[in-house]
């Protein structure tokens, strides 16, 4: 995610802070500085640290489970929020999804377990008032703190637990689809619900909303990205008619290359054979820092994945994403056949989702236009069978 710190990496997972976590960090400290001085500045950072070092212990739970399914997760970040961590897909089975989303919420559930136990034996339970003004124990915030974030995350809404909870559920009975739909559709309805209350009691609330609502809508946006490439192959998709450089032109030949046309990514060969790929945030980047005559087997990436015609078209959006790169070459027959660009999917996907919305409407019309028939069933009854009757 952009605008993000590495602070650690645990398991081979990075975790990262977004820099508008550290402004939540400076508006607890100035708060509670201008309430009761250093101290409890000092103590209301170090609740909010403990704080997210749940919601860190959160998202491993999440993550640790979804590696036991070749699930990888590429880093997990805080916000002033909370924590997200990015899967590289989500499992379509109704169980591996399950196990997965209440992954998080159970470390929380085992970690307030622990700290209940230490107040029951310490023998005062925590005030609730208390924990609301932020004047409880250390011990008494972090325990409400855990079960609130169980309760919050098991709502059925996307993007939290709940919602995935929920579609694993669905999914057991209808369509993959359908069931997210369902589940996304519930989720913006308590997102809207969360920002009509979040006006008249907490400004926070309606922040989470707007989180909630986008989150829902992303999460419904993406399977229907994947409904439409199910079954797609690379070679469907692909732009055949594309500009290639040759290994010693220079990085002035490929700037006028990227003017001239709307191509932004090109193939870099060496007699025939694709060696590399020059990307243009490369391009711009060594035209700032190198002479025009430089070649672009200089600054060219030797470093790169192929696709070829008969690929998975779901799985290149997957490569797409783990690589950071907006085109991936085609090869055929150790031969360079085509170029796969985020655009030229997203044109795709879009003619495609036109061509079945016009194939509804097509066969609606035809289905109206059919005469009506009915249709008059005989039963026949063999001998000897009873005849029940009121």
């Amino acid at each position: 995610m952009k605008g993000s710190l590495l602070i650690a990496r645990i398991a081979g997972i990075g975790v990262y802070v977004h820099w508008t976590f550290l402004i939540l960090l400076g508006w607890i400290f100035f708060a509670q500085f201008q309430a009761g001085g250093l101290l409890a500045a000092l103590r209301g950072v170090g609740l909010i640290v403990s704080l997210f070092v749940c919601v860190v212990l959160h998202e491993f739970g999440h993550a640790l489970v979804a590696r036991r399914f070749n699930v990888p997760t590429r880093d997990i970040t805080l916000l002033p929020i909370g924590g997200v961590a990015r899967m590289e897909r989500i499992p379509r089975n109704p169980n591996q999804e399950l196990a997965i989303a209440v992954a998080g919420p159970a470390v929380n559930v085992i970690i307030a377990a622990v700290l209940y136990l230490f107040v029951y034996v310490r023998g005062a339970l925590p005030d609730v008032e208390a924990v609301a003004s932020m004047t409880a124990s250390w011990v008494d915030m972090l325990l409400w703190f855990n079960i609130a974030l169980v309760v919050f995350n098991m709502l059925p809404a996307f993007p939290m637990d709940g919602g995935r909870v929920l579609r694993s559920f669905l999914a057991r009975r209808i369509d993959y689809v359908e069931a997210t739909m369902v589940a996304a559709s519930i989720g913006q309805a308590m997102a809207v619900a969360f920002f009509v209350l979040g006006l008249y009691s907490n400004w926070i609330l309606m922040l989470i909303a707007v989180f909630v609502f986008i989150g829902a809508r992303a999460e419904a946006e993406a399977v229907r990205i994947i409904e439409l490439v199910t079954g797609a192959t690379v070679g469907d998709a692909m732009e055949q008619r594309f500009s290639t450089l040759n290994i010693n032109q220079t990085l002035d030949d490929a700037s006028d290359l990227l003017l001239s046309g709307s191509q932004n990514d090109f193939p870099v060969l060496d007699h025939g054979r694709l060696v590399g790929m020059l990307y243009r945030s490369d391009l711009f980047t060594a035209i700032a820092t190198h002479l025009a005559d430089t070649p672009v087997r200089q600054m060219m990436r030797s470093d790169f994945n192929v696709l070829s015609t008969n690929s998975d078209l779901e799985s290149s959006l997957e490569t797409f994403q783990k690589d950071s790169v907006t085109t991936i070459p085609v090869v055929q027959d150790d031969e360079l056949v085509g170029i796969l660009t985020q655009e030229n999917v997203a044109e795709w996907m879009t003619l495609g989702a036109a061509k079945r919305k016009l194939a509804r409407q097509f066969q609606s019309q035809r289905d109206s236009q059919l005469p009506s028939r009915v249709i008059v069933q005989t039963n026949r009854q063999e001998p000897g069978t009873p005849v029940s009757g009121c």
